[in-house]
């Protein structure tokens, strides 16, 4: 069915491209020409890492096809455009991602048609130089026969060819030339080359000039424009050589001229594609941060001495936007927005980008920068204060600043914009509708951790802290065994807040043992509820996770104990979960309180299996019953077929595992491919979203058996 489809798909380029192609072939010849190239298109677009290099490879093929006009480009930009992804779409990349993925490859087989085009057309400038150069040996020799020889080469040749003595004076072009300038009424021979000044200029080009005609080189090479007949611009790659006479003296010149004027056209297009944002026409991600990078450089335009103010924008509330009046409104409002925003950049060093969603920033440069960067954010408030008319609604629009300004070379782009970030939150978090000021006397970041530190201790008290479940389904029959506990922490400011972001603040603390003891004994009750219900045929577990801190802590074997007998709950139904890095390593002393527990018959998982630095050797020591395999060896398994290298990996893995009669529970399980997998390579237990997200314990047995992956 692929193979009909990719058909289908070379039949309409074929269709497109053919008809202004200039090459020998049939049409179903080259029908069947384009089929492999369009192969490598489709996997370019499918593969798991995207590449755009093949796009690169396919238009250099078309130029050896013989595909050499460059009329032919449009065409065929425009079928893979049109057709690639309706023919040929990747079954497991979101559709943003599959356009964006087109539109690289449309730039690569661009640049790589250009690339090869460009290079045939060197070879030819060679070849003319080097019968430019043998003509001149041979006149020495038979002028009258180098000079006809000259002449055919000269008048032949499908690039402008131009001849002019060291004072500038142009004696002789050709025919090629002559087309080029396109000027009837005042012809390119009998000026001078001084003439032929152009605005756009490089600085250098007339330098090396000067160089050549003086002899102090022998050629150069540059792109350089010039003006038509016409007033139109024509850009050229430009070859100029020195000819000597037989003492060596600078005699002539010879120029050899490539019209790249499309060429450079096309680049031109498709580099405003690649750095303006395609919604609201502003300014992209991409090109902010070369504009960013540039003002940041100690030794760039703008110099050490100059000032930099930079805002960054986020619209207040603009998810509820979203998901009351859906996307299509959202994105009407944030192109309103960006016009808004594009007229407060009135200033000649004022830029105004999208980075992303409803994230937008202004960048102004000059000595006056820090005063300037907050009249900046204060037209921009002023500019949102009206409400935006879209649709009969009248949507009111408020945004967050924050604002950081410096001098080049204090700090990188990612540190201004970090910093910006934070300061920005700042704004939100203060009501919103405002701007702020970056303190540059203290780290955000760390304000930002040090809130919820103090915060910690009141949390625990004032029972903030709450528990989901995620199911742990036995791969044999799809039955729930247990569930793992997953601490949650509701906090009044910043909502719910995953262990990631407070269980490292509780160890620096010691909060850890008293919450790690709290975790345990709400898991420990809940355990004993589900035994006690009647709907489970077998005894639940429940696995709760071990700090290294609550590893060292004296009082832990007792404290578990204890925490079991209260809760009536023997001690096979626990399973305390350790991280890999925690045990791999530690002495008989370190591992005295796991042994004493597992001898209790309590179950040791070694968690995050994979992920640091192994000693496989260390497993037989270690007093665990399960390996609990990291998802990063799994992701492979999510589709069909499946990576061969994580399927040895894991086979490797639970061979182990089962040779040292140890069980297999894998997380982050995704998809049904995937658990069908790991059930055939011999793992016990799973859990991931594809049976279902941590949730209240009420929802244990509620399945959802639906792929999760994206």
């Amino acid at each position: 069915m692929q193979d009909e489809r990719l058909r289908r798909f070379a039949a309409l380029w074929s269709r497109a491209v053919h008809p202004v192609a200039s090459t020998p072939l049939t049409r179903a010849e080259f029908e069947r020409f384009l089929v492999p190239l369009a192969a490598r298109l489709r996997d370019a677009l499918h593969a798991r890492t995207f590449d755009p290099a093949p796009g690169a490879e396919v238009g250099a093929a078309l130029v050896r096809g013989h595909c050499t006009d460059p009329a032919i480009l449009p065409p065929v930009l425009g079928a893979v455009d049109a057709y690639l992804l309706l023919y040929c779409p990747p079954d497991a990349v979101p559709a943003d991602e599959c356009r964006a993925r087109c539109t690289r490859l449309q730039h690569a087989v661009a640049a790589g048609f250009a690339a090869e085009l460009r290079e045939r057309a060197l070879a030819e400038q060679e070849a003319i130089s080097r019968a430019a150069l043998a003509a001149r040996a041979e006149t020495e020799q038979a002028l009258h026969t180098s000079e006809e020889r000259f002449r055919a080469v000269f008048e032949g040749a499908a690039i402008g060819v131009g001849i002019a003595d060291v004072d500038g004076h142009i004696t002789d072009v050709n025919e090629a030339l002559c087309r080029m300038f396109g000027s009837i009424d005042r012809p390119v021979a009998g000026r001078n080359v001084g003439e032929l000044v152009h605005p756009d200029d490089s600085p250098e080009v007339w330098g090396l000039y000067a160089e050549l005609v003086r002899g102090d080189r022998d050629h150069y090479r540059v792109e350089k424009p010039y003006y038509r007949g016409d007033g139109s611009v024509l850009w050229t790659d430009l070859t100029v050589s020195l000819l000597r006479d037989a003492t060596g003296r600078p005699q002539y010149q010879l120029a050899l001229m490539e019209d790249i004027t499309e060429r450079r056209e096309l680049h031109e297009r498709l580099r405003h594609q690649a750095t303006h944002d395609d919604l609201t026409g502003l300014p992209n991600r991409t090109l902010f941060f070369e504009r960013l990078g540039r003002t940041l450089d100690p030794g760039g335009p703008l110099g050490p001495d100059s000032h930099f103010g930079l805002c960054y924008l986020d619209l207040d509330g603009f998810k509820a936007v979203n998901d009351s009046l859906g996307h299509a409104v959202g994105d009407q409002l944030l192109v309103a927005v960006a016009e808004r925003l594009r007229a407060c950049a009135t200033g000649p060093d004022e830029l105004v980008a999208r980075l992303g969603g409803d994230e937008f920033v202004a960048l102004t440069t000059g000595p006056t920068a820090q005063r300037d960067v907050t009249a900046l954010a204060r037209r921009m408030l002023a500019a949102l204060a009206d409400p935006v008319h879209l649709d009969g609604r009248h949507l009111s629009v408020r945004a967050s600043i924050g604002i950081v300004d410096g001098r080049p070379g204090e700090a990188d782009a990612a540190e201004v914009l970090r910093s910006a970030d934070i300061t920005m939150y700042r704004a939100k978090a203060a009501g919103g509708n405002r701007y702020e000021l970056a303190d540059a006397d203290s780290d955000a970041r760390a304000i930002a951790r040090h809130d919820l530190t103090n915060c910690l201790p009141g949390a625990l008290e004032n029972g903030e802290f709450f528990i989901e479940y995620q199911p742990l389904v036995r791969l044999s029959d799809g039955t729930v065994r247990g569930a793992e506990a997953l601490v949650r922490w509701l906090h009044p400011v910043h909502g719910v807040l995953g262990p990631d972001q407070f269980i490292p603040l509780a160890e620096s603390t010691g909060l850890i043992v008293p919450l790690g003891r709290w975790v345990l004994e709400e898991a420990a009750r809940q355990a004993r509820a589900w035994r006690s219900d009647g709907r489970c045929r077998v005894p639940l577990r429940v696995n709760v996770n071990l700090s290294p801190s609550q590893l060292r802590y004296p009082a832990l074997v007792s404290d578990i104990v204890a925490v079991l007998d209260d809760a009536g709950l023997d001690p096979s139904a626990l399973c305390l979960e350790v991280t890999e890095n925690a045990l791999i390593g530690a002495d008989e002393e370190q591992l005295r309180p796991l042994r004493q527990l597992a001898d209790l018959g309590v179950d040791i998982a070694l968690d995050d299996f994979g992920t640091g630095y192994s000693n496989l050797s260390y497993l037989r020591r270690l007093p665990v019953s399960t390996l609990k395999l990291d998802r990063s060896f799994t992701r492979g398994m999510q589709r069909a077929p499946a990576d061969p290298v994580d399927v040895k990996i894991v086979e490797g893995i639970v061979s182990l595992a089962h040779t040292l009669d140890l069980s297999v529970t894998v997380e982050g399980v995704e998809t049904g491919t995937q658990a069908d997998h790991l059930r055939i390579l011999g793992c016990e237990t799973a859990q991931g979203w594809y049976y279902a997200r941590p949730g209240p314990p009420e929802r244990l047995h509620t399945l959802s058996l639906a792929d999760a992956a994206s």
